[in-house]
């Protein structure tokens, strides 16, 4: 597997506005539909990704969270976002650039940020097909749970990684 990113040279990372959204909603809901299926019925996926019609919740995370944006000619291939300082809300790479170390690059950003706010620990809530790679970076198992979303169960796990 190869984890240089193809053309480093011109991606960058910066953090994100409300002009974001759009792109970020589209990014969201196009990697569930082809990263994710694997891992998760289509009713799983549809009711995962009607979560980008909730343009409030969406709203509030530009507005109240630390969100780091990767760019590649202009176009976002990927965003993490942290909640609270401790709390990683959102992590999603394009399902084109996937295995391209992006997700590695964001995350370390977030971490940055929360070392910055004086954190003792990450947690996050993720998905089946994201835990490899939060187990990869250092996270542990908490529990696997169930969430209910529109009417359908998905699992997932709570996850934590503690810097001390």
């Amino acid at each position: 597997m190869n984890s240089n990113i193809s053309d480093s040279h011109s991606m960058t990372i910066r953090k994100g506005s409300e002009a974001d959204l759009p792109e970020m909603l589209q990014l969201f809901a196009t990697t569930i539909d082809a990263v994710c299926r694997k891992d998760y019925t289509p009713q799983q996926l549809e009711a995962w990704k009607s979560g980008a019609e909730n343009e409030e919740r969406w709203t509030k995370v530009i507005r109240d969270q630390y969100v780091v944006i990767a760019l590649n000619e202009n176009k976002i291939v990927g965003f993490c976002t942290l909640d609270q300082g401790n709390y990683i809300d959102l992590l999603f790479v394009h399902k084109d650039e996937q295995q391209k170390g992006i997700a590695s690059i964001l995350y370390q950003e977030i971490e940055k940020e929360a070392f910055r706010q004086h954190e003792k620990q990450l947690t996050a809530d993720v998905s089946k097909t994201a835990r490899p790679f939060f187990e990869k970076i250092g996270f542990q198992m908490v529990q696997e749970q169930e969430v209910n979303i529109k009417g359908v169960n998905l699992t997932n796990y709570k996850m934590i990684k503690s810097f001390l």
